[in-house]
């Protein structure tokens, strides 16, 4: 852009990946509304707070409460909204954080919009892959029903696509393991 100049901060990316002794990572949690997403999140930053790493949480409903309160829920809107989420990860990933991103991010695209913001070396994408019946069974914030009668419309897996992820560094059915082997499952297959 024109006439913006990045200033060259003295503490640097590096020097907090050597104080912090961690190597940031975005670890993002992609899946239908209520796959359980924001509770892997949750707990493994959790297990890794305890562990001594530096962590933030990132979570769709909190994100949309603040930041991107002035979006919807069109394709556009929710490009936008994980352009910017992307974007406030970078800064966290700069600092030095492991930050963990529960978003239903439904489209392959805005995946890969995440992933380019970040670089794909910093990116492990953990697909929840909760069926929808089990999804619509746990409910908890009434959605599916909404969107069953028609009074939410663009809601991902009954009237707004869901793309799942091609290669996703890990695939998780959290209808078929207590969360804490799933939550194993990640820590020992991602290298921190």
């Amino acid at each position: 852009m024109e006439n913006i100049n990045a200033f060259q901060f003295s503490v640097t990316h590096e020097n907090r990946i050597k104080k912090l002794k961690q190597t940031p990572k975005l670890i993002w949690f992609t899946g239908l509304s209520g796959s359980g997403k924001s509770t892997l999140a949750n707990a493994l930053e959790e297990r890794l707070f305890e562990k001594g790493y530096l962590t933030y949480l990132l979570d769709g409903d909190h994100i949309r409460k603040g930041i991107n309160k002035d979006l919807g829920f069109s394709k556009e809107d929710r490009q936008e909204n994980l352009r910017r989420v992307a974007e406030i990860a970078n800064l966290f990933l700069d600092a030095g954080f492991i930050v963990l991103a529960a978003f239903v991010s439904p489209l392959e695209s805005d995946r890969a919009l995440v992933k380019n913001i970040v670089g794909k070396e910093r990116y492990v994408e953990v697909y929840v892959n909760t069926s929808l019946e089990v999804c619509e069974k746990r409910d908890v914030k009434g959605l599916y029903f909404k969107a069953r009668l028609g009074e939410i419309s663009n809601f991902t897996g009954i009237n707004a696509l869901y793309e799942p992820p091609f290669y996703p560094f890990l695939c998780i059915d959290t209808s078929k393991e207590e969360l804490s082997v799933n939550i194993d499952s990640i820590l020992n297959k991602i290298n921190l």
